[in-house]
């Protein structure tokens, strides 16, 4: 026992170490890429330029979205060039070289926009990082509570209902930790706190199973049928975990899916760390737990001597 302790403790150690690691891997090493794009009427110094950029414009309504930019304007044969002060669907105004032309929207034939394009960064991509790992976690704990309940309804030995419960305590830590980290970068990416889009909506299913399992055990007084029960329910509700990890590479999904060789080296070693890191973490929290367990039945166990 006591080694199995320390075990969890040193894990505890570098899981707090290597996510530590992946954090200031994640925010000041590992790049941010593009998601989206930005323009500008004037060139800027930054490492998100992209180069100059050209649009064609055949309404002066669009037009409005480009004041002060290098505009080329086709009215009654002639073409005018200079910055845009003003545009509407009556005039268009242009300062050119030589001066203030005002063209008017019913001679306009077309329009020539020019500026400067940017990257626009993905900061929200930083969660990546951990929310990832903790929710490969989630899987990987439901999978060994499976497992264990398998166990126990095939030999009904109580210490495979004990580590399958505690395998579920574990797994409902790292699901609301995935919940969280979800939620935090849906609204960073995609600009809502929630979106009922298949990924979201299937570990949103599996997020509730894991809270019933936990409902369902306080709801039975007997201990034999409570564990039983459990042990079923736990089973039947791992079936939408697979469901849930696969669903985005099967029906058309807005959640990001990684592909092979996607990440650049910085990214990809800090999304290693993060793994491993979790992955310490939760090993040390199911034998801490497991430890608690053990202790209070070794406590419970002694009463019952002393009484007797």
């Amino acid at each position: 026992m006591r080694s199995t302790t320390t075990r969890a403790f040193i894990a505890l150690v570098v899981g707090g170490v290597l996510t530590l690691a992946a954090f200031l891997g994640a925010f000041f090493w590992a790049g941010v890429p593009d998601f989206g794009f930005v323009r500008t009427a004037e060139r800027a110094d930054s490492v998100r330029y992209q180069g100059p950029f050209e649009q064609a414009i055949d309404e002066t309504r669009y037009l409005t979205n480009f004041i002060g930019y290098d505009v080329e304007v086709v009215s009654g044969g002639e073409t005018f060039r200079g910055d845009l002060l003003e545009a509407d669907e009556v005039h268009v105004t242009l300062q050119t070289a030589e001066g203030e032309v005002r063209v008017s929207a019913a001679e306009f034939e077309s329009g020539l926009v020019r500026g400067s394009s940017y990257g626009r960064p993905d900061w929200g991509q930083k969660i990546f990082y951990f929310h990832v790992p903790v929710a490969e976690i989630s899987f990987i704990v439901f999978g060994f509570a499976a497992f264990y309940s398998l166990r126990f309804i095939m030999t009904r030995k109580r210490e495979y209902d004990t580590k399958a419960r505690i395998s579920m305590e574990v797994t409902l830590l790292f699901v609301l930790l995935t919940m969280a980290t979800g939620i935090l970068w849906t609204k960073a990416a995609w600009g809502v706190w929630w979106d009922w889009e298949p990924r979201l909506t299937t570990y949103f299913i599996m997020t509730l199973l894991v809270v019933a399992y936990f409902v369902l055990r306080n709801a039975v007084e007997d201990e034999e049928r409570r564990a039983l029960y459990a042990a079923a329910f736990s089973i039947l509700g791992f079936i939408d975990a697979p469901i849930s990890f696969f669903i985005t590479r099967l029906i058309p999904s807005n959640h990001p899916v990684i592909e092979r060789g996607g990440l650049e080296p910085p990214m990809l070693i800090s999304f290693i760390i993060a793994q491993v890191g979790m992955i310490a973490f939760g090993y040390a929290i199911y034998q801490l737990r497991m430890g608690e367990v053990l202790l209070k039945d070794r406590i419970e166990h002694a009463k019952t001597l002393l009484e007797r």
